[in-house]
């Protein structure tokens, strides 16, 4: 670690927290009621993965209701503590056609369950087409997974009904330094198709670059992508309802990008530092941002207006050990963090002024206290 040359605020973090920044899938806000619902976690298990499923009753309060087996292994990058694939979307939720994608970091596959309630039935195990997937991203019929080793690589899936089919000729290379250390600094971070569909972008980490492959009418990458350079140690992609793409980097900023169907970026606005240590995941929820900071044991608050972001609250709230993945109810109102160190995942509700209130806690009986770090959270 003495090698890194990055600055000290990521030093800090990693060293606290083991950065990694994982794809929470980000949710918009909806006019639903606050119904019941269901939040998943996946256990990461280095030998038997497995997604820990919560039923949501009206209050936002969770009650364990099951464990459904992945089929697979799962992962760790070495080097990662709190956050063993260093990523964010490990665990994405596919609302629309009722399907959840989950990575099999160790066998180099994706399980995909289809969703009843709280219930899973798994329907798929597909191969990654590369070295340790950690991120899926899903827009309308389209997915994409990144595997993280190996210099990194993308590869395309197509939904039909509730069967997923591999998107021949999709997988591209990202062509970084294959064995570059520390692991979960280096690898890649999360993969997010942009609403529209034209466009697949990966976040790099200490690269500090975003990597854009613009996409043909049939979903296919292009086979020479558009790199831009973006802070220090970009890790979390959401997007927002007017398209701008939200960039949370690891030091505390926060930055939005409007992507052109050619791959390039054109920044919009930028903010920060927040003062909070290792903030990479992250959760969108009617023009709030909300960001983990692994380092801190917090989220921030960021507001967003069309690409227009600012602070709201560096800290919005207080979580429990080494935040990580977080996730929303459909309609907003509850807020769900996963903590990588107590292996607890923390419940919020999200006030009319966007502030987080914590109303519970439910336990996963892992995280890094018992060393077995966990990774990934959905909910429905």
């Amino acid at each position: 670690m003495q090698h890194l040359r990055i600055p000290m605020v990521v030093t800090a973090a990693v060293v606290a927290a083991g950065l990694s920044v994982g794809f929470a899938p980000s949710a918009s806000a909806s006019t639903e009621s606050d119904g019941h619902g269901a939040v998943f976690v996946q256990t990461d298990d280095l030998s038997h993965n497995a997604v820990i499923a919560y039923v949501r009753t009206a209050d936002g309060h969770l009650t364990r209701a099951g464990t459904y087996a992945t089929g697979g292994s799962g992962a760790a990058e070495a080097g990662a503590v709190v956050d063993p694939l260093a990523s964010q979307g490990s665990l994405t939720l596919d609302r629309a056609h009722g399907l959840l994608f989950a990575v099999n970091g160790g066998s180099d596959t994706i399980t995909v369950f289809g969703v009843d309630g709280s219930k899973l039935v798994r329907r798929q195990i597909l191969s990654s087409r590369g070295d340790l997937p950690v991120s899926v991203s899903v827009v309308g019929n389209l997915v994409y997974v990144l595997n993280a080793r190996g210099g990194g690589s993308i590869t395309g899936y197509r939904v039909d009904g509730r069967q997923v089919e591999p998107l021949s000729g999709s997988t591209r290379a990202l062509n970084l330094a294959p064995n570059a250390n520390p692991e979960f600094l280096q690898a890649p971070s999360q993969v997010a198709i942009t609403p529209d569909g034209r466009d697949v972008v990966v976040a790099t980490k200490t690269h500090g670059t975003l990597v854009v492959f613009p996409l043909s009418d049939n979903g296919r990458p292009a086979s020479t992508p558009v790199v831009t350079p973006s802070g220090t140690v970009p890790f979390a992609l959401t997007f927002d309802r007017s398209g701008s793409l939200l960039v949370v980097d690891a030091t505390g900023h926060a930055s939005a990008y409007r992507v052109a169907h050619n791959g390039t970026l054109a920044l919009v606005s930028t903010v920060g530092p927040t003062g909070q240590a290792a903030a990479c995941w992250t959760v969108l929820i009617d023009g709030s941002l909300y960001a983990a900071n692994a380092g801190s044991n917090s989220i921030t608050a960021f507001s967003d207006h069309r690409g227009q972001l600012a602070i709201a609250q560096a800290v919005a709230a207080t979580t429990g050990a080494g935040p990580i993945d977080m996730a929303s109810s459909p309609n907003g109102r509850y807020v769900y963090q996963l903590t990588g160190g107590s292996g607890q995942v923390d419940e919020y509700v999200r006030g009319a002024d966007g502030s987080l209130t914590m109303v519970g806690t439910a336990d996963t009986g892992l995280g890094a206290a018992v060393g077995k770090p966990l990774e990934g959270i959905a909910a429905s």
